[in-house]
């Protein structure tokens, strides 16, 4: 009780312009956020309109627009002590993408606000998740109705600016649907074909529910990517990030979705010869639904052109098989299964067909992407050997089928 107290007095008296603000007029109510419409008291003037939520680590962050159309985005806590126009830089990041630095200030002395560029507040409005660092201090952020509240605060903004505070009403009715929401809907491909059906495997390294896979498993996907473990219900899972460059992408399941175990990373590089197991799921629908385990050695430290991101395997894969786990002999992940050398291409420069000339990405690459997506995982040391059913049965509570509806181009790139 006292929290939504809180989030009440802060949507009363938070101004963007440093001036006291009376308010709310008319309401805005998405999700967790409440705000409404404010005016200067100095003036009567109409000054801004602004939402807030409150978070379990203790701090609210407040979203505003002014009169003028400037956006900015605050953080409050009852346990900060800031003089009043103290400065502070913030780095916010969504889903994991590229940093943005925000100059925040102190108005009162228990908030910081900072204005937001346009490409911000689409990336905020986009996102799930946003983790804000400022100095040692890093805070993460589930965002949820972010979508819906902008549009609530940008038709307040229009609605009061033409017709007066004494107009104000639910400011939530008429909003435009955002952006976000519109381009996350399905979209039938070019020339009206139908979507195919496309899958690959991903496997979960965090309790979070943090899920790795190839970047382009995803690719292309229209509507939802869904993911399953062998015999249970598909859900949806969301793009946290993706690296085209390192094929490598970050999905998450609902905080609902809870999972019995999760994959290590090996904390250690593996060397050429030794031995270690592919887990995935190739051809899902003509062959079975279960995963398929195979077994193999690491035939090269470096990939295609002395490539020192991969790791060459002599174990199978097959189409299916793209972002599975690469496990060593003790069970600990080694790699992310990426593919296999185009046998057809190389058999018309050489005239033969190689055999058992696959790919995986190694730890190093998959540690750093992890890391810059803020993901909590795992890293092991190698205990005693395994039975490959013994790391195929522990690997069973993690790993996953991937799939999606997808254009014809974005199948072709499995």
């Amino acid at each position: 009780m006292w929290l939504r107290s809180f989030v009440v007095a802060f949507v009363l008296h938070v101004s963007v312009v440093g001036a006291n603000a009376a308010g709310p007029f008319g309401s805005v109510n998405v999700g967790n956020w409440i705000g409404g419409a404010f005016s200067n008291d100095q003036t009567g003037a109409f000054s801004h309109c602004a939402a807030t939520t409150p978070y379990a680590n203790g701090v609210i962050l407040v979203v505003s627009q002014n009169a003028a159309g400037t956006w900015s985005l605050a953080f409050a806590s009852p346990s900060y002590r800031f003089n009043k126009g103290e400065s502070a830089p913030i780095d916010v990041t969504f889903d994991g993408q590229e940093q943005a630095r925000l100059y925040a200030t102190a108005y009162q002395s228990n908030m910081l606000t900072a204005i937001m560029p346009l490409n911000v507040v689409r990336r905020f409005q986009k996102a799930s998740l946003m983790v804000a660092t400022a100095g040692r201090g890093v805070l993460n952020f589930d965002l949820t109705s972010t979508g819906p509240v902008i549009s609530a605060l940008a038709n307040c903004v229009s609605k009061v600016k033409a017709d007066g505070l004494d107009k104000a009403g639910d400011f939530t009715k008429g909003a435009a649907k955002p952006a976000a929401t519109a381009e996350r809907q399905a979209s039938p491909p070019a020339g009206g074909k139908p979507a195919r059906s496309k899958s690959g495997t991903g496997f979960v390294v965090s309790t979070s529910g943090h899920i790795v896979t190839n970047h382009h498993v995803i690719d292309g996907c229209i509507g939802d990517i869904k993911g399953n473990l062998t015999g249970e219900a598909a859900t949806v899972l969301r793009v946290v990030s993706s690296d085209a460059n390192n094929d490598l992408a970050l999905l998450q399941a609902p905080s609902t979705t809870t999972f019995k175990d999760f994959a290590r990373i090996r904390d250690r590089s593996i060397r050429s010869g030794d031995s270690v197991v592919a887990i995935g799921f190739p051809y899902h629908g003509i062959l079975t639904s279960d995963f398929t385990v195979t077994t193999g050695i690491v035939s090269s430290l470096s990939g295609m052109r002395n490539d020192s991101r991969f790791l060459q395997i002599s174990a199978p894969v097959q189409p299916g098989n793209s972002g599975g786990p690469l496990f060593d002999s003790t069970g600990q992940v080694v790699g992310v299964v990426t593919g296999k050398i185009p046998a057809l291409r190389i058999a018309a420069v050489t005239g033969n067909i190689p055999e058992n000339i696959n790919f995986a990405i190694k730890t190093g690459v998959l540690r750093d992407f992890l890391d810059n997506s803020v993901v909590p995982y795992q890293t092991a040391e190698s205990k005693s050997e395994l039975k490959t059913t013994d790391i195929a049965t522990n690997a069973r509570p993690y790993t996953m089928l991937i799939s999606c509806n997808a254009t014809e181009q974005a199948d072709a790139k499995r």
